[in-house]
């Protein structure tokens, strides 16, 4: 991954703006994914939350915790879907570790250091996701590679 994958987070636009139910998209190859997450973003927003707002307000008065929320559940509907709706894998990051690579292989220092959280259930992933968010959409994060990955192994290698 280059520069601009590493750099990559979910990053909304301000909360109670216009543009609030929005992530901010660099250039590049990242855009493809964001978009989808975004979609799963709007649907949520729109149409599974409770809110007394008209449509347009819902997407308008979107606080810092809804942001958050919706992201959690666009991810996990994604990931979940992936998996066939049997399964989800959530890949976070662990602090740095020093390892000697194996030989034909060239260590990245971020591969190395992936968990895999397992679940069978989507309200539990959905949970997990939520109470780990900062893990996706912090600054410096790599929350863009991170949730491609969840998705390959959602999805496994075999499929």
């Amino acid at each position: 991954f280059g520069c601009e994958w590493a750099a990559a987070h979910f990053r909304f636009h301000p909360p109670h703006s216009d543009l609030a139910y929005a992530l901010q998209a660099g250039k590049g190859g990242t855009r493809a994914i964001l978009a989808a997450v975004q979609a799963h973003i709007i649907t949520y927003l729109l149409f599974t939350r409770e809110t007394e707002c008209t449509h347009l307000e819902r997407l308008c008065r979107v606080g810092q915790w809804e942001q958050g929320q919706a992201l959690a559940t666009a991810l996990a509907e994604t990931l979940w879907a992936a998996g066939g709706g049997g399964r989800a894998v959530v890949c976070l990051i662990t602090a740095p570790i020093t390892t000697m690579p194996r030989e034909g292989y060239r260590a990245n220092s971020f591969t190395e250091r992936i968990w895999l959280f397992e679940f069978s259930d989507k309200a539990a992933a959905q949970e997990f996701i939520s109470d780990h968010i900062n893990c996706f959409k912090g600054e410096g994060s790599h929350g863009v590679i991170l949730f491609l990955y969840s998705l390959l192994f959602s999805r496994t290698l075999e499929r």
